[in-house]
């Protein structure tokens, strides 16, 4: 599978906590309910009737990604929690329902209250109830006018999540060679794609046909009227940027406020975002091996930024027939070491993991790499996996058309290695893994035009390894004339508002608390 357009908020949560204390260890030697039965007793009435039944918030659950309750935020303002109901399938909207996991914090200022925000950290896959309370303070600003809102799209979660393998099944589909070489090892990738596929259709089969993005729009829709606002306030990072322009292409009418940041490129088809990603996570490695040579302190893996990759790709070589001892009983294979050197490259906070991860390696000791890729891929403290995989899986082939062959692999192999010696075999190689899969894709890419909305304002990272940042200028293209509003951030990792840049966030909160659209083309840096 290719890496998950996760949000830099996304890439601390969860596994962040396993992350943080297997990294010490190296560097120094509501209730149990998940909301997964996906036909539900019928609504008995208009969903959009339903109210909401705000409470307390429990502690993530295993596919939320474990974890404590959320604290207070400044002030004392607690996060609430509720269950909303909405249509298993859309096309029959008196059926089925499947409940879906919200979680809200209340505005400060009740008397200049605008209504609500309504945020998706992206993923797809993401938990936005267990991540919007880990960043809220990020939010503060924008709290004084809105209720802070997130939930767990259909498919995520606690809303009805799609759970494919066990623990145990997953810790052994993680350690397989994801760049095979020869027919033998071909043979044995396809094998363990097709068997967590076949999983996913056993143990999800009633959810699978509705977990597609145009389903979450519906639901977002639903959502709105539900919170009782007018029009839907937005804050798409990541994959949420192609929801969020998905939702204004159904209903330009019914956008608000809107923020798109880390951009999906929505004019690019499976095989060209997966192509586009081996570019960004190359030239995030690229500005990593750089700067790990500009610090004041000696880079201890490499004399200059080219030594520095290229010791890289050959440690990655000799792990592919000689993996190293990772985490308990499992090892650092060559897959493993190449999620892990990318979810580092999420942000740039985490460089000086990745320069301590790959000088251990070198040294014998894969824990720290292990870490970052079990953060990678999802995996819990206790041990369990949080949904994010499966439901990443499960979305991307609800939406993408396109189905792969070995064969069509082996002809692309020679571009995505062009792209990127690091990451192009491990990109190519995650476009099978819709091949078997039990629905069909919706479309090769996204609609998002989206004539007779407000203002969106998309922001594109000149540095976002997941989400490149020509995607910023082609969704503010896609979205139409005078919808469309472009700015740009010069800087480094995942997304561009929880950097901190002051100009990119003051450009934000005026937008959205104020209604200030900003000039189309300006620039932060």
């Amino acid at each position: 599978m290719s890496f998950p357009a996760q949000p830099r908020a996304a890439l601390r949560t969860g596994a962040a906590a396993l992350l943080t204390l297997t990294l010490a260890a190296a560097l120094t030697a509501c209730t149990s309910d998940d909301g997964s039965s996906a036909a539900g007793a019928p609504s008995g009435g208009d969903p959009k009737a339903q109210k909401l039944s705000w409470k307390d918030c429990p502690a993530p659950n295993d596919t939320q990604g474990s974890g404590d309750k959320p604290s207070p935020l400044p002030g004392g303002t607690k996060w609430q929690c509720a269950t909303m109901k909405a249509p298993l399938d859309w096309d029959k909207p008196k059926g089925r329902t499947i409940d879906l996991a919200l979680i809200r914090a209340t505005a400060k200022d009740k008397g200049e209250r605008i209504g609500s925000l309504v945020f998706n950290f992206g993923g797809p896959g993401g938990s936005g109830v267990s991540t919007l309370p880990a960043f809220g303070t990020d939010y503060e600003k924008l709290r004084t006018r809105y209720d802070l809102v997130s939930f767990d799209p259909r498919g995520v979660g606690r809303s009805s999540p799609v759970e494919c393998e066990s623990a145990k099944q997953l810790d052994q589909y993680f350690q397989q060679d994801n760049t095979p070489d020869d027919e033998a090892e071909r043979n044995e990738f396809v094998t363990g794609t097709k068997n967590f596929n076949a999983a996913c259709e056993k143990n999800a089969r009633a959810v699978l046909p509705h977990v597609s993005t145009t389903d979450a729009a519906r639901d977002m829709d639903l959502m709105r009227q539900v919170l009782g606002d007018r029009k839907l306030n937005y804050f798409g990072i990541s994959y949420g940027t192609e929801l969020g322009g998905v939702y204004a292409h159904l209903f330009p009418k019914r956008v608000g406020r809107a923020v798109f940041d880390a951009v999906v490129d929505p004019t690019e088809d499976s095989e060209q975002g997966s192509l586009g990603q081996a570019k960004g996570f190359q030239l995030a490695l690229d500005n990593f091996a750089r700067d790990c040579v500009k610090q004041k302190d000696q880079c201890s893996i490499g004399g200059s930024a080219k030594d520095v990759e290229r010791r890289i790709a050959q440690f990655l070589k000799r792990l592919d027939g000689k993996p190293l001892p990772g985490l308990g009983e499992r090892e650092l294979t060559q897959s493993a070491a190449t999620g892990g050197i990318a979810q580092a490259l999420y942000s740039k906070d985490y460089w000086p993991y990745l320069r301590e991860g790959l000088s251990q390696a070198y040294e014998g000791d894969g824990r720290v790499l292990m870490a970052l890729a079990d953060a990678m891929n999802g995996r819990n403290e206790n041990g369990t996996y949080s949904n994010i995989q499966a439901a990443n899986v499960a979305i991307n082939c609800a939406d993408d058309k396109p189905r792969y062959s070995m064969a069509d692999i082996q002809k692309r192999l020679p571009r995505f290695r062009k792209a990127s010696p690091v990451f192009g075999d491990f990109l190519a190689w995650s476009m099978v893994s819709c091949t078997d899969w039990p629905v069909p894709g919706a479309a090769d890419h996204p609609d998002v035009s989206a004539k007779g909305s407000a203002p969106i304002l998309v922001i594109g990272n000149t540095g976002d390894p997941a989400t490149p940042y020509a995607g910023a200028g082609r969704m503010a293209a896609a979205l139409g004339k005078g919808v469309g509003v472009e700015l740009t951030y010069k800087g480094q990792g995942h997304g561009s508002y929880d950097s901190g840049d002051p100009c990119v966030q003051d450009t934000v909160n005026a937008y959205l608390l104020d209604g200030k659209v900003p000039r189309s083309g300006k620039v932060c840096q």
